[in-house]
């Protein structure tokens, strides 16, 4: 663990003159705070007061106030910055006035749910495939859904229009400390996507969340704009973020069989409480309007509880990858709060191999995910596992605003209705 003084060294050596103390909304919305090298001191002694309200994006505000205190592990210099009075980030926890990690802050929900997998032996360890989009900016730099190429899944350039920015993401990321496996062009026109080698869970999430930052901001830089929006197109396919989760114990992976292609009991079960808990989980990891457009259209994504060792449809899939196996949750996408939608994953997987949940048998299953935020919610509001891993008053919270997101897109009159009726009627 990074000490105090090394982290006030290091500001001063990379002649870093403003530092952005991170923490993410309910939502998995990035938001930061700048302050220069003279205050860095003091927030690490002290913490740093924000208003409460900037977690629940200015919709709910639990109490008056809250404090930032800096994850100092997390430090990393942001190398698109200048090289001159150059910029700092570090991921903080939310605490509360008694210095203690805020009940209702997603990253504190997860690390208490890897607490709880730690006191059992385990070690969860999550390996993300998060796809995005890069779309043009109009004249005034406004995100639009337009692009010129199309390329599809694994073309390289000149018909991948995307190849250098991918690129200069991969080189960034790397420059960050991510260890990039591999990149490439996805199946619709303009998706991309990146993968990093795996880590512990809370590793994971933090490190989603700058590679988000990260994506975007190079984006930006060739004029470009990326959004992780699941379903910004029709007809093609949507974005996910497939999370690849193995358990260990005693440095061994549980979920590895004992002989070719087999699969062990862990796997099943954990599979199991997947499949049992996956509609209520819906309001976490697929937690937008839009996300029900990427799961219903189909291309690649789920709409069956099941399970597989092939095929991508699946909700789930087992595999084996040089020795190591994982299940390879499909149905996320990258709207998700990562450090929620990890928490929720690991949860329900550890019930299942806590109550020994069958999966059943392989593409063997005719329940389906909810069709809709709405339905999603009403499910989530139910499931009394999501209720203890995030707590009654949080699930509270976000089951209102979630349902009053719902209403807001109802009461919109879409083109498609237009389209569709104005003629008719």
């Amino acid at each position: 663990m990074r000490s105090k003084e090394e982290i006030l060294r290091l500001i001063e050596e990379e002649d870093i003159e403003f530092i952005r103390l991170q923490f993410t909304d309910v939502f998995g919305n990035l938001k930061n705070i700048a302050i220069t090298p003279g205050q860095m001191e003091r927030v690490i002694n002290d913490q740093y007061p924000f208003e409460a309200s900037a977690l629940f994006d200015n919709l709910y505000d639990p109490e008056a106030g809250l404090f930032l205190r800096p994850d100092l592990d997390t430090f990393v210099t942001l190398p698109w910055r200048p090289q001159h009075g150059r910029v700092g980030k570090i991921i903080c926890d939310v605490c509360d006035r008694n210095g203690e990690r805020y009940e209702m802050s997603s990253r504190k929900i997860l690390q208490d749910v890897v607490k709880k997998a730690k006191e059992q032996g385990y070690t969860v360890m999550v390996d993300p495939e998060c796809e995005f989009f890069l779309f043009h900016t109009d004249d005034n730099g406004v995100p639009t859904t337009i692009t010129h190429e199309r390329a599809g899944y694994l073309d390289v350039g000149p018909i991948d229009l995307g190849e250098n920015a991918r690129r200069d993401m991969v080189l960034t990321l790397e420059e960050m400390g991510f260890e990039i496996e591999s990149s490439h062009h996805e199946k619709a026109p303009a998706q991309h996507e990146i993968d990093f080698k795996q880590g512990e869970a809370l590793e994971t999430a933090d490190a989603l969340m700058t590679f988000k930052f990260a994506i975007r901001s190079i984006a930006k830089r060739f004029g470009l704009y990326a959004t992780f929006m699941p379903k910004p197109l029709t007809n093609v396919a949507g974005s996910g973020m497939h999370l690849n989760i193995s358990i260990h114990k005693d440095g061994k992976n549980l979920f590895n069989g004992t002989g070719d292609g087999a699969i062990s009991e862990y796997a099943k079960y954990f599979m199991g409480g997947i499949m049992e808990h996956a509609a209520a989980m819906c309001a976490i990891t697929n937690p937008i309007v839009n996300s029900y457009k990427r799961i219903l259209t189909g291309h690649d994504a789920p709409l069956r509880i099941d399970w597989s060792t092939r095929g991508e449809k699946t909700l789930l899939k087992h595999h084996n990858c040089y020795g190591d196996t994982k299940v390879e949750l499909r149905f996320p996408d990258p709207s998700a709060n990562p450090y929620l939608a990890i928490a929720v994953s690991i949860a329900a997987g550890l019930d299942g191999i806590r109550k020994r949940t069958a999966a059943g048998e392989e593409n063997n299953s005719t329940k389906q995910l909810p069709g809709n935020l709405k339905d999603a919610v009403e499910i989530f509001k139910q499931d009394e596992l999501m209720k203890s891993v995030l707590g009654e008053e949080f699930m509270r919270i976000y089951a209102e605003l979630k349902t009053n997101e719902w209403n807001d897109y109802m009461m919109q009159v879409s083109d498609w209705e237009i389209g569709t009726y104005l003629t008719k009627m």
